[in-house]
Order: structure tokens, then sequence, then C-alpha cells
């Protein structure tokens, strides 16, 4: 980050966000979570609705929002969007990480490769993954997160396609979810839960899921942040991401 005489002394670092058009969970998430003086700064690409024709176009945009971003000097980038950052099978994550950070000339991560990150740091293997999404996308995440090397015990998904609909849902509407779909005892067969959309409220969910459940819980949101926050140097201590908190990025 270029330096200045007139930043204002409580301003510690610019996180550059890009979020789907009708995404609006991941801005208010970040700036809940992050400390005073790291602020986040927006690109949208357009997206109604939560299907493969649609994210397919969207990727195409993610350049050009990476780049306008770097016009603002941000610390780094985050591609916000799970589905967006698989949708052209394994690889594309790792490969749409380097498109950006060459777009904006900072480092850049992108959802998908920052879960796998996460799941990595938490040494998991067998995971439980719940989404809102249709069962063509629940395929393709289940296809992309086992050729990662996960064990994908199972996955549920809500069947909803528009990205609003999504973004109505609440943090209880995932704890009911999850806590559904994953009992006390099948938890115990689990390294790890995944609560899969960065436009699904579901950050304030996990402290509560890892109680009753007694392993670690991610989020889409949550794996971005904390991984964002490790490859931008800025320094400060996240809120609200659980046991990953514990965990560095490597």
């Amino acid at each position: 980050m270029a330096s200045d005489t007139d930043e204002p002394a409580d301003v510690g670092g610019w996180l550059g966000l890009i979020v789907p058009s009708s995404n609006a969970t991941a801005e208010p998430e970040f700036r809940r979570a992050l400390p005073d003086g790291i602020t986040v700064h927006s690109a949208r690409m357009e997206l109604e609705s939560v299907t493969v024709d649609e994210l397919d176009a969207m990727s195409d945009d993610a350049a050009r929002a990476a780049r306008l971003l770097g016009h603002a000097d941000v610390d780094a980038v985050a591609y916000a969007c799970t589905t967006g950052s698989l949708i052209h099978g394994p690889g594309f994550d790792a490969e749409l990480e380097e498109r950006l950070a060459d777009a904006a000339g900072v480092p850049a991560v992108a959802t998908a490769r920052s879960v796998v990150r996460a799941l990595e740091a938490l040494e998991a293997d067998r995971i439980a993954v719940v989404t809102p999404y249709t069962a063509a996308l629940d395929a393709k995440e289940r296809e992309f997160l086992a050729a990662a090397g996960f064990d994908v015990a199972s996955i549920d998904g809500r069947g909803l396609e528009a990205n609003t609909a999504i973004g109505a849902l609440t943090p209880d509407d995932a704890v009911r979810q999850v806590l559904d779909h994953v009992d006390g005892a099948a938890a115990d067969d689990l390294d790890a839960v995944f609560v899969s959309c960065t436009n699904y409220r579901s950050l304030a969910a996990i402290e509560r899921l890892e109680s009753k459940l007694g392993v670690p819980v991610i989020t889409s949101n949550g794996a971005s942040l904390w991984d964002v926050c490790g490859v931008s140097g800025l320094e400060g201590d996240l809120d609200g991401l659980g046991t990953l908190l514990e965990c560095e990025r490597s």
C-alpha cells in the first residue's frame, strides 16, 4: 500500500472484495469480523441467479473487477464466490487467483481455493457440506472437493437459484440446516463441517455450531477472510471464525 502523509491514522489497510452483484452478505460479514482500521472496498460482477450458466458468464468479469480494485491501491483482493471459483472444475480456482493477482497487482485469493486451504490448515479429511444450492451445483462442489483430496461424507442443499433468496437466509437458518443434516453422532465421524456460499449469512453461526457438534465449522466468507488476511500482511484480530482462528495460513 502506497504511503501517504494525509492517510488517516486509524486506517491500517485496505482489502479489496469482488462479489456478485446480487450478494448482500459478504461485505457486512467481512466488516463485522475485521478489526478497526482495516477497511473493505468492493467491486461487483453481474449475477442474479446462482446457476451454472450465470456463474460461467460472471467469471469472465473477474479480471475487470480486480483491475478496478487495483486502482484503489488495496493490499490484497478476495474473490468472494464459492461456486463461481470452482465452476470450471479442478485447477480453475488456482488459475483464477493468478489472473486476479495479475490484474490487481496485489495478492489475490478465491473462495474455493480459500476453503481448501482452510480445511488443510484444520487437517480435515472427512467433511460434511451444507449449501443453499441446487443439486447441479452441489454435484460440482462435491466433485471439486473430492478432487482436492477431501472425503465428502454428505452434502445437503436447499435448492435455491435466486441469489436474493439465498441472501435472505439467516444464521439461524444455517444452524438449523446443519443440525438437521449432521446430528451429534454423525459429527463424531467428521473432521469438519463446511457451510458453503458467500451470500449465506452463516458466519455468526460458527461458534454455536462448533459448540453443539464438537468439530470445526468453516463458512465461505470465514475461509475467504482468513485467507486474504493471511496474504495481505495486514495485522489485527479477526472475530467469529471459530477454530479456524487458531490456524496459520501456510
